[in-house]
């Protein structure tokens, strides 16, 4: 009679209750991996059982690469896109595809190598790429309010100057925090120091945490201002119209601020439930609330390239042209709005 392997997350500590259930002992066995066969009496046959969390990241991995794959390379091609705004955008979807390749190679060395070496280096490039999207994210708020309050000198070469070294500021912010457990901290020595993501530690994951509430702090301190100046602007010229409701820069400008909402609310769904999660709970607390939010954390990620990259006019339009080699006149014709910023 065959017997089934039963699985514990590759991204956690194996759960308690597996434990508790007779599903085997956990001795000698590193965190988040099958049992070994050996454990299985000499008649039986095992069966090896995937997550299917873990199924659910590494589809979403794939997704992430694919979509953003084609931002990077319509970036990359097109020599008109290398202002200021473009390289920003280009470093958020080169984060998030390396994100998704991460989750990828992270499902399949959990599944075939299950080596400790390995989920060290793939969860680094997770956390590092996780944090270089968030942080562009972060570059990309401030690089929208000084072209709003600076608009006269915004296309100085002084502006370029300040892009590149916010790129290389939070790349290398990013690869320090990803380096982090290649380099010793983590938890594959101390099982009760490990937070709800294996092999980051507790303290690691606060960090993280932490950082992540202060930068969307900062974010939606910036989004208000962007308002208040779009507000403004949208004010004073339609004061020079003689009737406010009515003009279309007015109405228009409104639906830009309420993009601006759609594109802060989307972020603070897909990360703060993980985020508040992982502060407070620990390895201890059952594997379905991480992935539960974890998940959704990935899901930002899936969201970016449509509201930042394939809204952009220049980059629909670059789009078309590898894609069919023209520009709909509609397009071509098609005026920048502030529903655009």
């Amino acid at each position: 009679m065959s017997e089934q392997v039963s699985v514990t997350p590759s991204w956690l500590t194996p759960d308690p209750s597996w434990v508790s259930s007779g599903g085997g002992s956990t001795e000698n066995l590193t965190a988040g991996t099958p049992p070994p066969p050996a454990i299985l009496p000499p008649e039986s046959s095992a069966e090896l059982l995937v997550n299917p969390w873990d199924i659910v990241l590494c589809t979403s991995g794939t997704l992430i690469a694919c979509e953003n794959a084609l931002v990077v390379l319509v970036i990359w091609q097109n020599p008109a896109l290398r202002a200021p705004m473009f390289l920003l955008i280009g470093s958020l979807a080169l984060a998030d595809l390396l994100a998704g390749v991460g989750l990828v190679l992270h499902f399949a060395f959990a599944y075939l190598l299950r080596s400790d070496a390995a989920q060290l280096l793939t969860i680094g490039l997770v956390v590092a790429s996780f944090s270089a999207s968030v942080f562009s994210l972060l570059a990309i708020t401030i690089d929208r309010y000084l072209s709003l309050y600076y608009a006269l000198t915004y296309n100085s070469e002084r502006t370029a100057a300040f892009t590149y070294t916010m790129l290389v500021l939070l790349w290398g912010a990013s690869l320090c925090l990803g380096l982090l457990p290649v380099t010793g901290v983590n938890c594959l020595s101390q099982e009760d120091a490990c937070s709800v993501v294996r092999p980051l530690t507790k303290n690691n994951v606060a960090v993280l945490s932490v950082s992540f509430l202060l930068l969307f702090g900062l974010m939606l301190q910036l989004y208000v201002q962007i308002c208040k100046i779009v507000m403004r602007h949208a004010h004073q010229i339609a004061v020079q119209h003689h009737f406010l409701a009515a003009t279309p820069h007015y109405v228009t400008t409104r639906k830009g601020v309420s993009t601006l909402a759609i594109i802060l609310g989307t972020f603070a769904a897909c990360w703060m439930p993980f985020t508040v999660y992982s502060l407070i709970a620990d390895y201890t607390y059952p594997p379905l609330y991480t992935y539960a939010t974890l998940v959704p954390a990935t899901y930002n990620s899936i969201i970016n390239p449509v509201i930042y990259a394939f809204r952009n006019q220049e980059i629909q339009k670059a789009l078309w042209m590898v894609c069919c080699g023209c520009i709909p006149a509609s397009m071509a014709q098609r005026a920048r709005t502030p529903s655009d910023v």
